[in-house]
């Protein structure tokens, strides 16, 4: 894969004309490659388009990622043909065909060989921009259509000729902006932001997903207009916010988010974190910490981004700014951030729309984020080991790499016995594990037994019951039925409470 923090440094300058051509030339190439992968689709497509009289072409971030070497199984594309037309031209080579969002909106959505296709006419738009709702007006030209497009990198072409020749067209230079690394509008930045706040938010994830610089032009239109956000629906920033947090540089995206005041407007605990200093003293503050701890538990993931993972490492600690207390003798506490981080982040994740699983997931993890430094040299006993486990539950593996992610000293020494005293604990669970069902800690005795012994009906009575033998459990490890029903018996003869 291609990114601007590996682009050949004599491509940055100016004055290498020879060499930004060389690199130019090579992309294409590489690209050419790349698409020939998926030529059983583009060639077919092609010649149904031109047997039509119609043109077709391959747009946006379908021709910059196959630039970039990481083209997916999406393919975007764009025709002079109007919707009913595609819909006639594709009905009976594709696998599966429907419209997004009815015709109006010009864009005909179909499935064949494992690829996801969209076709949208030629596009001209104006927005309503109160609502942003695009005002939608075909167009005639090819130019046209992409120069209403976010990113002059996401407005390139590629035609597919009848035969399945491929011819690049970038009328707007995004392969220069490609080549350096940068993010600029095809259109002055406010007049696109105008139309479309949430590319500014599209803005900040691309530089998480690509490592993108954005153009001091359209860094300084965010700041100035950074609250027409409040335009966008949560549920389009949480879908933004997601790419952004998965992406290959999230950090990146973040700070651009802070350094411009969007994240302000929409995630506003996160660059509150910039004021606090982390009690440790080893970070410029307790955002930079935040950040360095997202970066750790990224180095941990095995296979596809951890969302639940990488939201919890970047909030774990937006309990301090509410909590800090300058101690006497110039130390700084956090005492209970944790308990107020988690409830925050319950708050924040609801008003962004998250699902209530995903929310309470990510509140989980920051609430226990500390349990383990009350670990010491090992001093827990058994039960508070087994209550650990129980109370991480599913998300006990997260949890192991959000506490080893949060270790970010400078203190080699001090950074290694934390290592060690974590392993310890973790050969801890896996030797209680040997020994006992530890993902399901129940009582030994279930809800019938305990009314039979008891000689009650169903009721909070048995509630509490069996919540006193789960404890129990928890204290003491698996017990013999006798022993159970002998304990449950004291516990009720001396008040069951």
């Amino acid at each position: 894969m291609v990114s601007p923090k590996s682009v050949d440094p004599e491509v940055q300058g100016a004055s290498a004309p020879d060499a930004v051509q060389d690199r130019r030339n090579r992309l294409l190439a590489a690209a050419a490659i790349t698409l020939g992968r998926s030529a059983d689709v583009l060639t077919p497509l092609g010649g149904l388009f031109a047997d039509r009289g119609h043109e077709l072409y391959l747009v946006g971030g379908s021709v910059r990622d196959a630039v970039l070497g990481r083209l997916g199984t999406d393919l975007d594309f764009t025709t002079d043909a109007r919707p009913e037309v595609v819909q006639d031209i594709v009905r009976g080579w594709a696998d599966n065909i429907w419209d997004t969002g009815g015709f109006a909106f010009g864009t005909i959505s179909a499935a064949k060989a494992g690829r996801q296709i969209e076709i949208t006419t030629f596009r001209s738009d104006s927005y309503d921009r109160g609502s942003r709702n695009p005002e939608v007006t075909f167009g005639d030209t090819l130019d046209g259509d992409l120069i209403r497009r976010d990113f002059t990198v996401n407005s390139m072409a590629v035609r597919i000729g009848g035969q399945g020749e491929m011819e690049f067209v970038d009328p707007l230079n995004g392969m220069d902006a490609l080549l350096v690394g940068v993010l600029d509008t095809p259109a002055a930045p406010q007049d696109s932001f105008n139309d479309d706040p949430l590319r500014m938010l599209r803005a900040a994830r691309f530089v998480a997903q690509l490592g993108f610089e954005v153009a001091p032009r359209v860094r300084a239109a965010i700041a100035e207009m950074a609250d027409e956000i409040g335009r966008i629906t949560a549920e389009r920033v949480r879908t933004e916010l997601d790419k952004l947090v998965g992406g290959e540089y999230p950090t990146e995206g973040i700070d651009l988010m802070c350094e411009t005041g969007l994240a302000e407007r929409i995630l506003p605990e996160v660059p509150a974190m910039r004021l606090e200093i982390d009690e440790h003293h080893q970070h410029k503050d307790v955002y930079q910490h935040s950040l360095t701890v997202l970066r750790q538990a990224i180095d941990q993931e095995q296979g596809d981004p951890d969302l639940v993972l990488r939201w919890a490492a970047l909030l774990h600690d937006i309990g301090k700014p509410p909590t800090k207390r300058n101690e006497p003798g110039g130390g700084v506490s956090f005492h209970h951030h944790e308990v107020v981080g988690a409830k925050m982040v319950r708050k924040r994740l609801r008003a962004l729309k998250y699902p209530k699983q995903f929310t309470e997931d990510v509140a989980r993890l920051v609430y226990l984020h500390l349990r383990f430094h009350g670990y010491g040299k090992g001093q827990w006993t058994d039960s508070a080991v087994r209550r650990y486990v129980t109370d991480a539950g599913e998300l006990l593996p997260r949890l192991h790499k959000l506490v080893r992610a949060d270790c970010t000293t400078r203190n080699k020494r001090r950074a290694a016995l934390l290592r060690s005293t974590y392993d310890d604990l973790e050969t801890r669970i896996a030797r209680l594990r040997e020994q006992e069902d530890l993902a399901r800690v129940r009582p030994d005795l279930d809800g019938n037994a305990i009314m039979e012994l008891l000689g009650i009906e169903p009721g909070p009575q048995v509630g509490r019951a069996w919540r006193y033998l789960k404890e129990l459990r928890l204290d003491r490890g698996p017990l013999t039925r006798d022993e159970a029903e002998a304990a449950l018996v004291e516990w009720w003869n001396a008040g069951g409470q």
